[in-house]
């Protein structure tokens, strides 16, 4: 069971710290701060590059705890919020990921779930420090509280679509 949790804490975190590498470098096919802030823009938010360099910071510091298996409640807690803020993005285009849905962010957040939910396994640093198991209402709390902060993170950064970008998108494909 360790030796599962190893790799899925591994392969989860790397991924999640990966995309925040993506937000704010050239790194991993990034496009740098300046294509971060873009494409945060272009998903309807506000707060230009320090919106972008607080969401890279947050997936790169989330995925790496996660990954150590360090504060792991903390750290899938804060997972699952920056994944539910890209959900939401994804929400209209449906679940699935071929059509740029919300499959993967989802998956993510599920994983971080179960992990806040087993704990990290023998082989983690909470381990090495002796703080697991955590109790159950930490687990529970950061299930809880990651995904609503995404919410409440997506709901105070959204802003209207100004009257150029409102025409851009009301015209018809040819």
């Amino acid at each position: 069971m360790d030796a599962g949790l190893l790799v899925l804490r591994v392969v989860a975190g790397l991924l999640i710290a990966g995309h925040g590498v993506q937000k704010v470098s050239f790194r991993l096919g990034g496009h740098g701060l300046a294509g971060g802030t873009e494409e945060f823009r272009h998903d309807g938010f506000r707060g230009g590059r320090l919106t972008a360099v607080v969401a890279g910071a947050s997936q790169i510091g989330a995925g790496l705890f996660l990954a150590a298996g360090l504060l792991t409640p903390l750290a899938a807690m804060a997972a699952m919020g920056v994944m539910t803020v890209a959900g939401t993005v994804k929400w209209p285009k449906g679940l699935w990921v071929q059509n740029d849905g919300y499959e993967y962010p989802l998956v993510l957040v599920v994983v971080s779930a179960a992990l806040a939910l087993t704990g990290p396994g023998r082989w983690s640093v909470d381990h090495a420090l002796g703080v697991t198991p955590w109790p159950v209402w930490v687990a529970l709390a950061a299930i809880v509280i990651g995904p609503v902060s995404g919410l409440l993170t997506r709901l105070v950064l959204h802003r209207a679509p100004t009257a150029t970008e409102g025409k851009i998108h009301a015209q018809p494909a040819d």
